[in-house]
């Protein structure tokens, strides 16, 4: 009679399976409707996941269910060292996602990103990558909506909520007293002083220039990946939970197994 645990173990792993299907059929098509670099970035990553999550639940399936033993000992001890990996990765995520927030600015609706207020870890990843990144930032047209709201008056303007790609990549820092003309488009004043501020003398009118070499813009991306980052470490530790008690039914199911192979060596 096949236990409980075995049976259980391969309802998960069949569950699984299924889930794998789509997650390379996504990866596929990333890889073949990206027309940039960077649409195209995660097409790998996604389909060397869902083919790791084909492979162990195929081994999780047949371990369970075909009472093959040392194929459920590889899936557990790939099960540890993914509960391992994740856990270290949810502590690591908010450890590095800790310091750092955009500053309000009085009778202003968006907030103002200074880089070195961030993870030293996460500015050196950044510095590093940031011609491809800001390639990105262009493909993605994150100024595209200031770009064509130019009859803004500077009271509306001044007043909106932006958000911290918009407000560092798209406009040039407070700090720089530039005169508004549209919302991508400033002008030195009397008051302007440049020197308070390095991005100001980066900032440019050119749509495809901007701020997005400025370190407002860098600060303003990593604003949102520590966003991201602390919503991904929430997942996590749900899907720890999860695996976890996967690792335990199957560590049922092993149990069982043994005990299976022992009365048949030893009727």
């Amino acid at each position: 009679m096949v236990r409980l645990s075995n049976n259980l173990l391969g309802i998960l792993n069949i569950i699984t399976l299924l889930l794998s299907i789509p997650i390379i059929g996504g990866g596929i098509w990333l890889s073949k409707q990206g027309n940039t670099e960077c649409e195209r970035f995660l097409d790998k990553p996604v389909i060397a996941l869902g083919v790791f999550v084909l492979l162990v639940s195929i081994a999780g399936l047949v371990g369970s269910c075909c009472r093959v033993t040392w194929l459920l000992w590889i899936y557990l001890l790939v099960m540890f060292l993914l509960i391992l990996l994740l856990f270290c990765f949810t502590i690591f995520a908010f450890v590095v996602t800790n310091k750092g927030a955009g500053d309000a600015l009085s009778g202003k609706g968006y907030k103002e990103y200074r880089l070195g207020e961030y993870s030293n870890w996460l500015q050196k990843r950044v510095n590093k990558n940031w011609n491809k990144i800001s390639s990105c930032l262009k493909d993605s047209k994150v100024c595209q909506r200031l770009l064509q709201d130019r009859s803004t008056p500077a009271e509306k303007f001044f007043s909106e909520h932006l958000s911290s790609l918009q407000s560092g990549c798209c406009k040039p820092s407070n700090d720089c007293n530039f005169e508004y003309v549209s919302p991508t488009n400033w002008r030195e004043g009397a008051n302007s002083t440049k020197q308070n501020n390095k991005d100001c003398n980066v900032w440019s009118n050119e749509a495809g220039t901007l701020c997005y070499g400025c370190d407002s813009c860098k600060a303003g991306l990593l604003d949102n990946i520590k966003s991201d980052w602390k919503r991904v470490a929430v997942v996590n530790i749900i899907f720890l939970i999860f695996l976890i008690i996967v690792y335990s039914v199957g560590c049922c199911a092993f149990r069982n197994n043994r005990e299976d192979n022992t009365w048949k060596r030893y009727p």
